[in-house]
C-alpha cells in the first residue's frame, strides 16, 4: 500500500525537540516495514515567523512562499537525519523526483514544491500524481470541524464527511504564505477531485497516528468511527 502522509510543522518541529523528529521516525520505520511512504513536513511555527518578517520588511507573497519553502524543505531534512539510512537522503524538489526515488525502497520525506501550494496541497497533488491509496493529514487539530474551535464553543467536529463537505467547509480561508488550516481549499479541492480517501487527525502522538493508519490499511477504521480524526470517504 502507498501512502503519503503530511505531517505539520507545529507538530514536527514544534519546539524544534530531537525527540520529537526521533519519535516519528521510529513510527515511519514501523509502518515502512508493510508499506510505501512518501512523508510531506510542514513549515510551523519558524516558517510563519520568518514570513512574518518577510512581509513587515516588503517581500510580496511569492517571497513569502518561497522562504517557507525553504523551511519546510530544512524540517523535511531533519526528519532524514532522524531516519537514517532508512530514508532517501534528499527531499526531492517535485513531483517526478519523488515518484523516481519511491524505487529506492527508501521512506522518502519532502517539503513544499512551488508558491502558491501549501504542504497539505503538495500531499494531496502527490498522492494524485502517484495514486496513492491513503493521504493522511497529521495535524494540530483532532479533525475537521464545522468552525474554528477555538474562538467557536458552538463548532462541531465530523467523525466522516465527504470530500464536498470537505470543500465547503474549509473554502472560506484566506490563502496567504503561512496560513493555519487543518486542510486548505486547494488540498480539499484536490482530494474531491482524486477521490483518494483521506483522514485528517491530530499529530501530536505518532503512535497514534500509526495506529490509525493501520486501520485504515485493513479498512476496519473505514468501517467504524475514528475518535482520532475526521475521515473524508466515497463509499
Amino acid at each position: 500500500m502507498l501512502m503519503v502522509l503530511s505531517i505539520g510543522g507545529s507538530i514536527l518541529a514544534r519546539d524544534l525537540s530531537p525527540d520529537r523528529f526521533l519519535l516519528y521516525a521510529n513510527v515511519l520505520r514501523e509502518l515502512s516495514a508493510e508499506h510505501s511512504l512518501v512523508v510531506v513536513t510542514g513549515g510551523g511555527k519558524a516558517a510563519r515567523d520568518y514570513i512574518n518578517v518577510a512581509r513587515s520588511v516588503g517581500a510580496n507573497e511569492v517571497v513569502c512562499d518561497f522562504i517557507g519553502i525553504d523551511i519546510t524543505r530544512l524540517n523535511a531534512q531533519l526528519l532524514i537525519s532522524a531516519l537514517g539510512k532508512d530514508a532517501y537522503p534528499e527531499p526531492p524538489r517535485d513531483y517526478k523526483e519523488a515518484e523516481a526515488v519511491i524505487a529506492s525502497g527508501k521512506i522518502v520525506v519532502m517539503g513544499g514544491v512551488v508558491p502558491g501550494q501549501t504542504t497539505d496541497a503538495v500531499s494531496a497533488i502527490l498522492a494524485e500524481y502517484l495514486n496513492a491509496d491513503l493521504m493522511v493529514v497529521a495535524t494540530s487539530v483532532d479533525g475537521v470541524y464545522s468552525a474554528d474551535p477555538n474562538t467557536n464553543p458552538d463548532a462541531v467536529k465530523y467523525e466522516k464527511m465527504t470530500a464536498k463537505e470537505l470543500v465547503n467547509t474549509v473554502m472560506s480561508i484566506e490563502m496567504k504564505a503561512g496560513s493555519k488550516s487543518p486542510v486548505d481549499p486547494l488540498a480539499a479541492k484536490i482530494i474531491e477531485r482524486c477521490k483518494i480517501e483521506t483522514i485528517v487527525m491530530d499529530g501530536n502522538d505518532p503512535a497514534v497516528v500509526s495506529d490509525v493508519i493501520m486501520q485504515m490499511a485493513t479498512k476496519t477504521g473505514s468501517m467504524a468511527r475514528i475518535h482520532s480524526g475526521t475521515i473524508i470517504g466515497f463509499d
